[in-house]
């Protein structure tokens, strides 16, 4: 296939509109109100100083990623985020079962306490009764 000559090849007129425009100026691309100027009929475009030539495929094709790099960022912190509160909440659920260990162990040391202390107080009677009786037996005696 042979190459085509730009030199004398015909190119295609603009099709910008002034929709085309106002959408640059939305997407603050073109913020100025005269940053952009219709191209004249002339096949190789020739702009005024501080102009560049641009086609509106390449501004349609850009505006449809624009907002997706802010999107990305944000849904990275959002599961970055996530990932945190799914760490403390495991951090939680771990401290919630020792709290519960520790109930239950302290329980256990209760129900013995009080187990020691009620064969302390029978063997506090018990004391008690053998000093009475050694007593009573000490007076019979004495007597």
């Amino acid at each position: 296939m042979a190459a085509v000559d730009l030199g004398t090849a015909e190119w295609e007129r603009s099709k910008i509109t002034n929709q085309d425009i106002n959408l640059l100026k939305k997407l603050g691309i073109s913020k100025k109100p005269k940053a952009v100027c219709f191209p004249s009929e002339e096949s190789y475009p020739t702009p005024p100083m501080g102009y560049r030539p641009m086609m509106k495929e390449i501004f349609r094709i850009g505006s449809q990623f624009i907002g997706y790099h802010d999107y990305a960022k944000k849904l990275a912190e959002v599961n970055e985020r996530a990932n945190t509160l799914a760490q403390k909440l495991e951090q939680s659920e771990e401290a919630r079962k020792k709290a519960e260990s520790d109930v239950v162990q302290a329980r256990r040391e209760a129900d013995k306490a009080k187990t020691d202390a009620a064969g302390v107080e029978d063997l506090r009677k018990r004391l008690h009764d053998a000093e009475t009786s050694l007593s009573e037996h000490i007076s019979t005696i004495c007597s």
